[in-house]
């Protein structure tokens, strides 16, 4: 039996290399996990927006799904951008048949704040893909998005965690409080404690693919056989220091550093249960 950890994202694209498939590929790599790709969307997008998306037809998200699953070991699986409701019905059939922890990363709400997918997708999304999670992790407007509720302190993130656990059957849900002021405060509930992370917040605009980044880290740690508040708390770390040393590469919010982790860049992550 092989002893490389492999993980699985399945998500849209981002040429411009700092998001989407292309930053999980590259967590994957720098936290020595063998990464793979399924495409989902072919998203022409940079640091300034989006400016098209070409989604793949079903029949190839299928034959890609099942060339890694007929070949390949998969230790973890991690899920972006998915557009629509028959696209969530194919990758939910697909996940039922892979033994290995899974991380949602609910790609719901532009950064301008407009819905990216359907009411009829969202619902299908809360009804039976969350319930196939090891843990979702929506940032504020997604989690908003997801549970319905109004969320601007840190007690309405507890709540939206809890709301997640408790409505949708989903194992955990770590709510992330990068959009409030003061420290970077993100909430995980597990179903039975509420743990907190929290690190400094750092100046920069320079946070494109950040979300993508975290989920990708905790999957990749997951993969490797970390329980889930420890693999959240390195990957809080990895994503903090990606982001303590961001590239100002582009005409927009700049991408993060992937191997800032090597330069010791890490900042101090405070966890409590």
């Amino acid at each position: 039996m092989s002893q490389v950890r492999c993980a699985l994202t399945i998500a849209g694209t981002d040429p411009s290399g700092g998001a989407g498939i292309q930053a999980d590929l590259k967590t994957f790599q720098e936290l020595k996990t063998y990464g793979m790709s399924v495409i989902t969307s072919v998203v022409a997008q940079n640091t300034t927006g989006v400016r098209s998306v070409e989604h793949m037809p079903l029949s190839m998200i299928e034959d890609q799904l099942d060339a890694v699953i007929e070949d390949m070991p998969i230790h973890a699986v991690k899920t972006g951008m998915i557009a629509s409701k028959p696209m969530m019905e194919l990758i939910a059939q697909k996940l039922r048949k892979i033994d290995a922890p899974y991380v949602m990363d609910p790609v719901m709400v532009a950064t301008s704040g407009d819905a990216l997918i359907n009411e009829e997708a969202r619902s299908f999304l809360r009804q039976y893909l969350l319930p196939l999670t090891t843990v979702v992790t929506p940032n504020i407007p997604e989690a908003e998005f997801l549970t319905g509720l109004s969320i601007a302190s840190t007690e309405d993130m507890k709540n939206a965690a809890e709301y997640l656990v408790h409505e949708y059957d989903v194992d955990a849900a770590l709510v992330k409080g990068g959009h409030l002021k003061g420290q970077a405060v993100d909430f995980l509930y597990d179903g039975k404690q509420m743990h907190s992370y929290a690190a400094d917040r750092i100046d920069t605009k320079n946070t494109h693919g950040t979300g993508c980044t975290y989920a990708a880290a905790i999957a990749a740690y997951l993969g490797k056989g970390y329980p889930l508040s420890e693999a959240i708390k390195h990957a809080k770390a990895f994503v903090t220091a990606a982001i303590s040393k961001s590239f100002e590469l582009g005409k927009g919010n700049g991408p993060t550093n992937h191997w800032a982790i090597r330069e010791n860049a890490g900042r101090e992550i405070t966890h409590e249960s």
